[in-house]
């Protein structure tokens, strides 16, 4: 854990003081992922159980997907409300789910500060899921562990899941966040339009 976060350190501070363009940052993250599914998909094909496993997942599969959903919007909501924002904008910044480079831009032709607003929410869900998911695996649980990252669970996050969780809880991740995925735009397109 301490290895990723040093790496986002280290990261932000070469971003904002070397001067470097990185202009292709956004390709070298997107190899990157594609690198690390393709070795958390190796170690899941390497289980001789992962049909199995698929199978008897059942209703958890469907469940925490749409429990997260309602978790982030509700949370949108009181946050909202308690920030001084209409209930639906609440609603709309919370069905963001972590998709920190799609909800800002659904939200941007209505409300420039909305869309600021829903682009870092999701950037600080991200980076709280990288932080914290092997101490909530290890004390809370893994399901909980899942929900933090919204949608991440079925990238960013999702070889940090694997790592601190079991192979059924890596495919439940990545069902999840794939979901979560599918109803991000159609949730925050929503609300926002109410």
């Amino acid at each position: 854990m301490i290895s990723i976060i040093l790496s986002i350190i280290g990261g932000f501070l070469v971003g904002r003081y070397s001067g470097i363009d990185f202009i292709h940052c956004s390709d070298m993250i997107q190899v990157g992922l594609y690198i690390l599914f393709f070795f958390v998909g190796l170690d899941m094909g390497r289980n001789k159980d992962i049909l199995r496993i698929f199978r008897r997942m059942g209703s958890e599969a469907i469940f925490i997907p749409i429990l997260i959903a309602l978790g982030s919007v509700l949370g949108g909501i009181l946050s909202g409300i308690v920030f001084g924002y209409p209930w639906n904008q609440g609603a709309a910044l919370g069905s963001g789910m972590g998709w920190y480079s799609l909800s800002g831009v659904i939200i941007e032709p209505y409300s420039k500060e909305l869309a600021a607003i829903a682009f870092l929410s999701n950037i600080v869900r991200e980076v709280i899921a990288i932080i914290f998911v092997p101490f909530i695996a290890a004390n809370i649980g893994f399901f909980a562990a899942v929900s933090v990252p919204g949608a991440g669970a079925m990238d960013t996050v999702l070889p940090i899941i694997s790592r601190s969780t079991d192979q059924k809880t890596t495919i439940i991740s990545f069902f999840t966040g794939s979901i979560l995925s599918f109803l991000i735009p159609i949730l925050v397109q929503f609300f926002i339009s109410l």
